[in-house]
């Protein structure tokens, strides 16, 4: 007796759609996560098998079914091919039930991050089912029923193919908002203030914003909008006739993007933060993080730029000599620049000097934020003219940040302090300090609640593990949550802990973690929420 072979086609490929939508809703939520970055979802996809083993075994798993359903045509030998259609069949919808569940604990709908059907998610799915659909249907008729399995099991790719290829359809059809962006720029004329950095961008945008509204009317880019279509709605949304200063936080994904958006959004002043490691998962080496962040200098008049990098030190001098202002900003005591803040020691109060002639006067950098975030803050608003005696009196109530080192007292009786927008080694680094002194202060318990930091390229191991042991120095609990960087974490803390250390907890989830440091902390204790990844991540 012999089948028909096309019955079994046709039962595989209904499988495999039905197979296709949890995996679909999977990776395009990623991908709506990830800012819809070709190369992200198969990034997500290859951290998903690194870090939940019963993902790498599932995957394994379908993986050998589909080589061995493409091997039986092969293997099986005489003119009855049924016994070869029932296995080939057979491994093949294992395949595909088994890649239904994949990557294993990757939720389909979201928690900390739902899927939002936008009208580019829906163009993008679109794109998805198309790509999906033609290979598949090309594979199903190349290779036979183990072409759904494969399909599917290459999702992940095929995923940031239709990412490419919607990319430059979504850019073309976002011009009209960039184009009336411009629009108004030409209409309002403010001067814009451009800022970029690998982090403090945004602390530094909302001090800048406060040191110059006493002076000129003033609207800075909301949030995290700091790219192509999030400025040209910033504009499009805020600047009204009578705007003055428009300030913008400028971010990247890549080089030549600040070169975009200052075409765009031509600076009239432009800073620097500074060059750090945040991009390195993306960019390779500071050396390419600079270059990409120094595209910002290239048509503003005046740049404001913290010399104690010696490559910024360089860029100031490069620009002097193209006839541009530079106004430099350095945080060493005895800094030669224009704005010089010097970090005070142990009990005694930062200074800050607002040009070269200057006085130095008193600032609070502890609860406000990096001393070069103020410092550059402080630099701009002098080469934006406002006067040095209201900078420096409006340096005394800089506003904080959301999510940011924000400290709240929890209903315990605990001190919380809230970092979870915060991802970068140094900025991690300070809070922990922070919190710690705020510990001691309380006589409670320091309680760290952390995922660790991502986006950190071939460096991110180190420098969680050295998070880990600098929260064990400090005598603190650590909660690790989930898998990205839990090993790191917790070998950092075992590396540094002394003996009685409170500990290393894994936990799965953030909810269960806070509910144990709340309880853990008492009503004296200090509670550091340092970082918070959506749950895309292992």
């Amino acid at each position: 007796m012999t089948i028909d072979p096309v019955p079994v086609l046709i039962a595989v490929t209904v499988l495999g759609a039905l197979a296709a939508v949890p995996i679909a809703a999977r990776w395009v939520r990623v991908a709506q996560r990830e800012h819809y970055v070709p190369g992200s979802v198969s990034r997500m996809a290859q951290l998903w098998v690194q870090t939940e083993v019963i993902s790498l075994i599932v995957f394994l798993t379908a993986a050998a079914s589909t080589v061995a359903a493409l091997l039986v045509p092969f293997i099986v030998l005489g003119d009855d091919v049924t016994v070869g259609h029932i296995i080939c069949a057979a491994l093949t919808t294992f395949a595909v039930v088994v890649l239904a569940f994949f990557p294993v604990g990757l939720p389909v709908r979201g928690r900390s991050a739902k899927l939002a059907m936008t009208s580019r998610v829906k163009r993008l799915l679109l794109v998805w089912i198309v790509v999906h659909a033609a290979i598949g249907l090309g594979l199903l008729l190349l290779i036979g029923p183990a072409g759904v399995a494969l399909t599917l099991l290459l999702s992940a790719p095929l995923s940031d193919l239709a990412l490419a290829i919607t990319a430059p359809i979504e850019k073309a059809g976002s011009k009209k908002f960039v184009v009336a962006a411009q629009k108004r720029l030409a209409q309002v004329r403010p001067r814009v203030i451009a800022i970029t950095g690998s982090y403090g961008k945004t602390s530094t945008k909302n001090y800048v914003a406060h040191l110059l509204s006493a002076t000129f009317t003033t609207v800075a880019s909301p949030a995290s909008f700091n790219n192509r279509l999030g400025l040209s709605r910033a504009v499009n949304d805020k600047l009204v006739p009578g705007t003055e200063v428009f300030v913008a936080e400028m971010g990247i994904f890549g080089p030549g993007e600040i070169r975009e958006l200052s075409t765009y959004f031509p600076p009239d002043i432009a800073a620097i933060t500074v060059i750090g490691e945040a991009h390195l998962q993306r960019m390779g080496s500071t050396d390419v993080i600079f270059t990409a962040k120094a595209e910002i200098t290239e048509r503003a008049g005046t740049v404001v730029l913290p010399i104690d990098d010696p490559r910024l030190e360089a860029l100031a001098e490069q620009c002097a000599a193209q006839g541009k202002r530079v106004v430099t900003v350095s945080c060493l005591a005895g800094g030669a620049a224009d704005v010089v803040l010097t970090p005070g020691a142990d009990g005694e109060a930062s200074t800050i000097v607002i040009g070269r002639d200057a006085e130095p006067v008193p600032v609070t950098v502890s609860n406000t934020g990096h001393a070069v975030n103020v410092a550059v803050a402080a630099a701009i608003a002098l080469a934006a003219d406002v006067p040095v005696a209201t900078i420096a009196a409006r340096l005394a109530d800089l506003p904080g940040s959301q999510h940011r080192a924000e400290v709240q007292q929890a209903p315990s009786g605990a001190l919380v302090i809230d970092d979870t927008y915060n991802s970068n080694p140094v900025g991690a680094l300070r809070a922990l300090e922070g919190a710690a002194s705020l510990a001691a202060e309380r006589g409670g318990p320091l309680v760290v609640v952390t995922p660790g930091m991502v986006e950190l390229g071939p460096v991110q191991a180190e420098r969680n593990h050295t998070f880990g042991a600098a929260i064990a120095a400090a005598g603190g609990l650590l909660f690790a949550v989930a898998r990205t960087n839990r090993a790191a974490l917790l070998a950092g803390y075992a590396s540094a802990a002394a003996a009685g250390a409170p500990g290393a907890i894994p936990v799965d989830l953030r909810d269960a973690a806070v509910a144990r440091a709340v309880e853990a902390a008492g009503d004296r204790g200090v509670i550091l929420y340092e970082n918070d990844l959506p749950d895309h991540y292992p």
